[in-house]
């Protein structure tokens, strides 16, 4: 009996010392591993609109789930779709009309819809002058710059158009020449009566004494499917790890900005606005939250997603011979995971 103590004491050291190595990866709290995995993220564009991201950046949301999250923004969803396509983001943050485009196009690898993070349009009608008692009737025979044509801002601000009576380029003009990002310069130089713009970029107007927002196009449209993430099928079918953990995050970051108040949310992202002041910042998210912009969950329904074939169908984008079945464009097992 004695010959084995000695053995024994030495498997007792080594499974105390293999116990703390598997500790050595690990936070306090055992949610952060070792090593994190390089991520890619494409947005179509830097708005406030996306608090909830930029808040699930900041706190380090990604950072739990093992991911390290390189945010690149791209002027368009066609720009973040090919970033895409081509690799070089392995997630895109646009909204799922591109994916329907895509798919349309007859790609093999073409690009799925996993998480939905907005629920209304994010664009305010601005004006040259104040309009306390703004109707959309009022917009015609004027002349409004709107967004890239077959992109959902422009498409939403022609439905909201049509529901008010409106026929875009018959009773009103609507400008959809115009690069997304140079919307605001245009109108700043003279061109057109109106322009949809995103935030901050139309508070900027306003500090600047350009122009005066009039309305939003969000409140105006109701819910619809907005800015969601994607990537390809073959990525997604390779990495559901990564995806989840993805998803996992921003459904963390809608919880927190859902639960927190516009200052705190301000402080939080203002790294992603540095060149705002907090005070105006706070302000465009109390906008962005009382419109009631943010999904309540990273899920994305079916009955969302006819809504949103219906909007391109009646923009003439495309025809009612490509809808596309839900199933195939959305995968919202992620999605459905965080809620359960």
């Amino acid at each position: 009996m004695k010959k084995l103590v000695k053995p024994l004491a030495v498997l007792l050291v080594l499974a105390i010392c293999i116990a703390c190595l598997a500790g050595c990866g690990s936070t306090e709290t055992g949610t952060e591993p070792e090593e994190l995995r390089d991520i890619t993220l494409t947005e179509v564009t830097r708005s406030v609109f996306y608090a909830p991201q930029y808040a699930a950046l900041s706190l380090g949301f990604f950072e739990e789930e093992g991911l390290n999250v390189e945010l690149v923004t791209s002027s368009g969803a066609d720009k973040v779709t090919a970033a895409v396509l081509s690799g070089e983001s392995e997630i895109g943050f646009c909204g799922p009309e591109a994916t329907v485009y895509v798919y349309n196009e007859g790609r093999e690898n073409y690009l799925v819809t996993f998480a939905q993070l907005t629920k209304r349009d994010g664009s305010f009608l601005v004006a040259r002058e104040p309009m306390e008692d703004f109707k959309w009737s009022d917009v015609a025979g004027s002349y409004i710059i709107g967004g890239r044509a077959g992109g959902m801002p422009e498409m939403t601000l022609e439905y909201v158009l049509r529901q008010n009576g409106l026929e875009p380029n018959v009773d009103v003009t609507v400008d959809t020449s115009i690069q997304f990002g140079a919307t605001a310069g245009a109108f700043i130089s003279g061109t057109g009566d109106y322009v949809a713009l995103f935030e901050p970029a139309a508070l900027a107007l306003e500090r600047e004494g350009h122009g005066y927002v009039v309305a939003s196009v969000g409140q105006a449209s109701g819910e619809v499917p907005y800015t969601c993430y994607n990537a390809t099928k073959e990525f997604i079918e390779q990495n559901p790890d990564v995806i989840q953990g993805f998803t996992n995050a921003i459904y963390k970051g809608m919880e927190w900005v859902k639960e927190n108040d516009a200052i705190t949310i301000a402080e939080t992202i203002h790294p992603y606005f540095s060149d705002m002041d907090i005070n105006d910042l706070a302000d465009v998210v109390t906008r962005y939250k009382d419109q009631d912009s943010w999904n309540d969950s990273p899920v994305f329904s079916e009955d969302a997603f006819e809504l949103l074939l219906d909007i391109i169908i009646d923009a003439g984008v495309i025809t009612e011979e490509d809808r596309v079945d839900y199933n195939i464009l959305f995968d919202p097992t992620f999605a459905q995971n965080t809620i359960q």
